[in-house]
């Protein structure tokens, strides 16, 4: 089956509600038993021109396509930011809290990039809203399921995001060797787990994931 190419449409029409600039939201790493979470975010305006060619959700994406689409989206996009959860914070809050932390972070940042955050509406893939329970002010969020297959912003969002998470871990497979980090990303893998019985956990392992595995998410 060809995967679907992802579109404007759904962006177009809340411009048509009168919204002037989006912020589309995708977050990577949810399910690794390694290394944070990470919220992904694009800002577009109506002024927004052709989507990168090749754009598609970063996990329908073999890495060398994402790699090379990275810098066309980061160019495409009036502003974006990554924010991050530890593994750490995710054994002290949980998942849910983190995916808000982690997106506080990134609108933080998009904030000291002048971008229009607070004009804008987010576009958050998923059908919970996580963001606004951490945020000091509420945003205006529009959750869609799939966002990150369908709306050209969400699957930006998801490269910039992916990519960003995926050279921090292969980064981590230098400074911990063993786990196979440069080709799971963190992710649960029989060579994953059969490290951690051989090593042990890392100071990046969520430590009660390890305890729970079968509550380990194998999708991104």
């Amino acid at each position: 089956m060809t995967p679907v190419s992802p579109t404007l449409r759904f962006e177009k029409a809340l411009y048509r509600q009168g919204v002037t600039s989006i912020v589309a939201v995708d977050e990577v790493g949810r399910g690794a038993l390694a290394g944070p979470v990470a919220v992904g975010m694009v800002v577009i305006d109506t002024a927004v021109k052709r989507i990168p060619p090749g754009l598609r959700d970063s996990k329908l994406l073999p890495e060398p396509a994402r790699e090379s689409l990275e810098p066309l989206c980061r160019r495409w996009a009036m502003h974006h930011a990554v924010g991050l959860a530890s593994a750490e914070e995710v054994d002290a809050l949980g998942i849910m809290r983190c995916l808000g932390l982690a997106g506080a972070r990134a609108l933080a940042q998009l904030e000291e990039q002048d971008a229009p955050v607070h004009d804008s509406t987010l576009i958050l893939d998923g059908n919970y809203d996580y963001l606004n329970p951490s945020l000091m002010r509420p945003a205006k969020v529009v959750t869609r399921i799939k966002a990150d297959r369908d709306c050209a912003s969400v699957a930006a969002a998801s490269v910039i995001a992916k990519v960003h998470r995926d050279r921090m871990m292969i980064a981590h497979d230098l400074e911990y060797p063993g786990y196979g980090w440069a080709s799971n990303k963190g992710y649960s893998s029989p060579e994953h787990f059969a490290a951690i019985a051989e090593l042990g956990p890392s100071a990046l392992h969520r430590l009660t994931w390890l305890k729970q595995p079968a509550l380990v998410e194998l999708s991104e």
